[in-house]
């Protein structure tokens, strides 16, 4: 299979989604999906949350947004150029993690790009779209069953493994994969640095930098860096758009459970009613909680920000990543910042 027909494919894939996400009715054969086929899938989104109840049709609509901003025409061809196309193709075995929906798409894009197979072993929280998404990519081409297939049990018969879990899975990763060439993925937080000339149309982007999929993702920010003197009810003020969380149990649930924490510890907080802001010195901070520390020299802050590049999935500020881009990473913005074409390449 040449890169070309796989390239082909992917670009499918964003005509259909973007056909998806912008009609609430079946446009037409021109999207390359039946009228079935759509509405099957308009199915399945409506329902997911019934599954896994983070996975809302809004964050489901999100997700698919960054699959189609990924799979942009031009943007996807000069990616491929960087990367040699291999002639003896090995077999990758992905294990997806499922905080959100098809979280894995871009490792699943480096594989087949660089002219690799693919197995994937999807989560259990996470299963029915990127198998949706999937068998369309087959139908379109069905040379491509043999490069792109999910595994229902343990995976066998791979060369190499990239796999994204918690902090806790990379014992269990090492010990089940680490006879291989591998890339192991875990835990990493987003941080964003502010210096005081923020507008509030940036604060409001920042609100979704933190709270898109609820906060769930390693992109998310978890923590700010303030200037002495940042007056904190600028982000309570700039943040209400995100208002609507509170009303999702689950998510109500984790600001109950950690207000009750940090009232019975008498741990001091600010709060809104929807998410508390914390004064702390480090970059985790659980659901519904955001860190804040103030800074006083900006050269100790970047160098400490250098002194923690291994704990850091994203930077977002005026000399970083745009105010609410967190959640939109480019088709070359590898996670935990390794290349993972050269990387395929390499083994």
């Amino acid at each position: 299979m040449e890169k070309r027909a796989i390239i082909e494919v992917f670009i499918q894939l964003r005509k259909a989604l973007s056909a998806f996400v912008s009609n609430d009715q079946w446009p037409g054969y021109e999207s390359g999906l039946t009228e079935d086929e759509f509405q099957s899938f308009q199915r399945l989104i409506n329902k997911e949350f019934q599954i896994n109840p983070w996975f809302t049709k809004e964050n489901c609509i999100k997700a698919l947004n960054g699959i189609i901003h990924l799979t942009e025409k031009e943007s996807l061809e000069k990616f491929s150029d960087s990367y040699p196309f291999t002639s003896k193709p090995k077999t990758i075995a992905l294990i997806m993690a499922g905080n959100l929906p098809f979280v894995g798409f871009h490792d699943l894009l480096c594989v087949l790009i660089t002219g690799n197979k693919a197995l994937c072993k999807l989560s259990s929280s996470d299963s029915r779209i990127p198998m949706k998404l999937i068998e369309w990519m087959h139908e379109w081409n069905p040379e491509l069953k043999d490069r792109l297939q999910i595994s229902p049990g343990p995976i066998k018969h791979y060369d190499a493994v990239i796999a994204t879990g918690s902090n806790n899975s990379i014992a269990q990763f090492e010990t089940y994969f680490g006879h291989v060439p591998h890339l192991f993925r875990k835990n990493r937080s987003s941080i964003a640095v502010l210096d005081g000339s923020e507008t509030n149309e940036e604060l409001s982007k920042l609100g979704s930098d933190c709270f898109d999929f609820f906060g769930m993702g390693c992109r998310n920010i978890s923590k700010l860096y303030l200037p002495e003197g940042f007056n904190l009810n600028r982000i309570f003020e700039n943040f209400l758009d995100q208002a609507h969380l509170i009303q999702h149990h689950k998510y109500g649930n984790n600001y109950d459970y950690n207000r009750t924490i940090f009232l019975m510890n008498q741990i001091p907080f600010l709060d809104n009613n929807v998410f508390m802001l914390k004064e702390d010195e480090g970059i985790h901070a659980p659901l519904s909680v955001i860190y804040y520390e103030f800074y006083k020299e900006e050269g100790l802050l970047l160098h400490k920000i250098t002194q923690m590049k291994d704990q850091l999935q994203a930077v977002v500020g005026h000399d970083f990543i745009p105010f609410g881009k967190a959640q939109s990473p480019d088709i070359t913005d590898f996670a935990d910042g390794v290349d993972t074409c050269a990387w395929l390449h390499s083994i």
